[in-house]
C-alpha cells in the first residue's frame, strides 16, 4: 500500500532514531535532519507498521491550534 495523496500539509520525512517501547504506548524518535520529532503511538500500531530504528517514515501533523509563548531576551 502507498499513500497517493493526503490533506495534511505539515509533513517531515525522517528516519527512526530510537524507540522506547511500552506495554500500551511507545515513544518513537524520528530524526528529520532539522531536528528530532517524538511521536507517542500505541504499541500495537508500532507492531502493525513494523517500525524499528532505521525505518524511513513520514511524520504528519494535523492540528486546529498552535500555541506560541514568548520569552525574555537575556
Amino acid at each position: 500500500m502507498s499513500i497517493v495523496a493526503i490533506n495534511s500539509r505539515n509533513q517531515f520525512k525522517g528516519v527512526i532514531k530510537q524507540i522506547k517501547r511500552g506495554d500500551v504506548v511507545s515513544e518513537v524518535e524520528v530524526n528529520t535532519g532539522v531536528g528530532i520529532i517524538t511521536s507517542v503511538i500505541t504499541t500495537s500500531s508500532l507492531d502493525d507498521l513494523k517500525l524499528k530504528p532505521g525505518s524511513e517514515v513520514i511524520a504528519l501533523f494535523k492540528s486546529t491550534e498552535v500555541a506560541l509563548a514568548s520569552f525574555a531576551k537575556v
